[in-house]
């Protein structure tokens, strides 16, 4: 198959999040199994400074933004240590900013805009390009768009009439809510603006959009294609996606080990593997107390939490367990990430106050992310909502064995420590179900007195986590039959929406 990724984003030429990683590697498991794929996204700011040649090609559109005509032309770059080729849509204005959405705080006033020239662009590179697509795979609000068009004004163009579309949803929060005169923008006749496909409560919505124009539809992983179907995760879509149950699939992601595992990574002091585990982790323990000024103590449970700030990924919860142990409880905390302020103020305190107990990163840091796995005992990842979540497959594989809340891909991934998951050999982390700071106490005294008490059980946790397969490999499988799908039913239904 032909298959085309478009995203706005792409490892390592833009990140705000895991979507990036999954659009770096998704591509090349697909390569590897003899299709013909290619990605596209937006040459941001970012994209010149990523370490991988950019290189201009002779080919130029123009894109109607609401009455006037826009120009812009295509880059042409490779991911890294693969043939797939990525397409990059270049317009100064447009993409060359500080960052990728949003600035301040804020996000830019002019987003629906920029992704419409995007969206339009992508369909306009098949053109020039020449290239006979068979699935166009988008992915999240940014890309929304593409399938609508290519329903309603592409349908019937020469060389586009079989191109199936195949929409993931990899967080159900971002929906691309715009005012209503945006529609102007989109250049799509008022008629769809309606409470079946583009409207949402007065606005415009470019992820309900996608939903409802492509031909199949993924998140990433089983359980969250369950979840946003309830008014809990719906996010008040959740009838939209009820109606199109049947088209609707869950996915799990997958871990790039080229990038991701102990045994070659060149950022850990010592690399180690599944049969040597004990001395590695060991090494890479006393290394990162050492880089973060904790005292250097083997026998003490070390915690990391790495990742977003914020409340959604259960910050609230640890911000009370920590109140509560930061004096008695003999255990360390490792923690990086950036968010909301009132964590940065939180943690800084607790590392002034409490820095043989308490080391805070608050910054973006690759490298101190991977120390951090290879170095902790334990990894931290309670969750309010987790769509697939990738920190904790990354544990598994560097043996910090996760404890997690039960929702989500964090459900479909770390199977809990009781008893029969442990005599059958499949436990691999510690699961809590009630979103409350005592279910994840309770969890993590569980993880600490396995650690402390039973180093037989903590042998068969890590073990069991470290020889797990959770690579691409599976997953880029699952899609291949869901791009078959969507080739069928686009056969099928031709160019109505759902």
């Amino acid at each position: 198959m032909n298959i085309l990724v478009a995203t706005s984003e792409a490892a390592p030429f833009a990140k705000t999040g895991g979507l990036a990683d999954v659009c770096g590697a998704l591509p090349v498991a697909l390569a590897q199994r003899g299709h013909q794929v290619a990605v596209i996204l937006p040459a941001y700011r970012q994209t010149r400074h990523c370490g991988v040649p950019l290189h201009p090609l002779n080919l130029r559109f123009d894109i109607p933004i609401g009455n006037r005509i826009v120009s812009g032309r295509l880059l042409e770059s490779r991911l890294p240590d693969s043939n797939v080729p990525v397409y990059l849509v270049e317009h100064h204005d447009y993409f060359d900013r500080q960052e990728l959405y949003r600035e301040g705080g804020d996000d830019y006033r002019d987003n629906c805009e920029r992704f419409v020239f995007f969206s339009r662009a992508v369909l306009e590179a098949i053109r020039l390009l020449k290239w006979p697509v068979d699935v166009l795979h988008v992915n999240d609000w940014q890309t929304g768009l593409i399938p609508a068009y290519l329903k309603i004004e592409y349908c019937h163009t020469r060389g586009y009439e079989q191109i199936a579309s195949l929409f993931t949803i990899h967080n159900m929060a971002y929906q691309g809510l715009f005012w209503h005169w945006d529609m102007l923008v989109t250049g799509l006749d008022w008629k769809y603006f309606n409470y079946r496909q583009l409207e949402f409560y007065g606005k415009l919505n470019l992820l309900k959009t996608g939903i409802v124009f492509a031909d199949t539809i993924t998140t990433v992983s089983p359980r969250y294609a369950q979840e946003i179907q309830t008014p809990e995760q719906g996010c008040g879509l959740e009838s939209v996606l009820a109606g199109r149950a049947a088209d609707l699939h869950g996915v799990l992601n997958g871990v790039d080990y080229r990038e991701w595992d102990p045994a070659h990574d060149k950022r850990l002091p010592v690399q180690y593997g599944p049969a040597n585990w004990a001395h590695g982790k060991a090494a890479c323990k006393m290394a990162l107390q050492r880089e973060m000024g904790l005292p250097a103590r083997p026998e003490v449970p070390l915690l990391g939490l790495v990742g977003r700030l914020a409340d959604q990924k259960g910050l609230d919860l640890v911000e009370q367990v920590l109140a509560r142990w930061v004096g008695p409880e003999d255990v360390q905390w490792v923690i990086l990430g950036t968010g909301e302020p009132k964590y940065h103020e939180l943690f800084a305190q607790l590392s002034r106050n409490h820095g043989h107990k308490v080391a805070a990163k608050l910054s973006f840091n690759n490298d101190l992310a991977h120390r951090i796995e290879a170095g902790c005992d334990v990894f931290v990842m309670p969750s309010r909502y987790e769509p697939c979540g990738l920190n904790q497959m990354y544990s598994l594989r560097y043996g910090a064995v996760p404890v997690v809340r039960a929702t989500g891909g964090l459900a479909d991934t770390i199977i809990d420590a009781t008893p029969e998951n442990l005599a059958a050999g499949v436990a691999n982390g510690f699961v809590f179900q009630d979103y409350h700071d005592g279910a994840l106490e309770h969890a993590l005294r569980r993880a600490c007195n396995a650690y402390r008490t039973q180093p037989k059980v903590w042998d068969r946790l890590v073990t069991t986590g470290m020889k797990q397969d959770v690579s691409w490999a599976k997953s880029a499988k699952r899609y291949e039959e869901l791009y078959m799908r969507a080739i069928e039913t686009r056969r099928t239904r031709g160019c109505a929406p759902a």
